[in-house]
């Protein structure tokens, strides 16, 4: 999406280790306008696919994913980083975050993942598909089916697509980022 790719020239930031500082249009302060043309581009690349949910983990994916399921009309549901007290039924995986360098919990209800559902997983970034592989094991837990999943931006380099789509699933990245190799942002094409 040439629109998302010149917002991250322009306004992204390439710190050591690899690391994309989208911030101030994508994961602190956001964009909606730019969020919502990412929606429909994702709605745009996800037509013919069964979909009854969108399911992302908090909190970077919550805006893109909310956004999408409005336009699909159905509902959308986010993985939590704790555990709620108040939840009951939960389906848990363990996932470790590249940027945060360490493993936590995601969780999600069983009364909101459930048996025969078609999901769409949409999340801002793929990297080692470690949060998309933790989606997965919840859609599995739970009896669903992850019939897609979207990324606003891909690192390539980090090879989670590739994994991804070895599993023969349809994924879609708005932005592939082929290197961030001595801070400078390099695109896929």
């Amino acid at each position: 999406m040439r629109e998302l790719k010149e917002r991250i020239l322009k306004d992204g930031c390439c710190l050591e280790g690899g690391i994309l500082k989208v911030d101030s249009f994508i994961n602190h302060q956001m964009d909606a306008g730019l969020m919502m043309r990412m929606a429909e581009e994702f709605v745009r690349r996800f037509k013919g696919t069964e979909i009854d949910k969108v399911v992302t983990v908090e909190a970077s994916g919550i805006a893109p994913a909310v956004m999408v399921a409005y336009l699909l009309d159905v509902p959308a549901v986010f993985a939590k980083k704790k555990v709620p007290s108040t939840m009951s039924g939960i389906l848990k995986s363990e996932v470790f975050s590249f940027t945060k360098s360490r493993s936590y919990n995601i969780c999600i209800s069983d009364k909101y993942l459930t048996k025969g559902e078609k999901c769409l997983f949409i999340d801002d970034f793929l990297a080692n598909g470690n949060a998309a592989a933790g989606i997965l094991d919840l859609a599995s837990q739970a009896g669903a089916e992850i019939t897609g999943m979207g990324f606003l931006i891909e690192k390539s380099f980090q090879r989670g697509g590739e994994m991804l789509r070895s599993k023969g699933i349809h994924v879609e990245s708005l932005a592939i980022i082929e290197s961030l190799d001595n801070c400078e942002i390099r695109f896929n094409e």
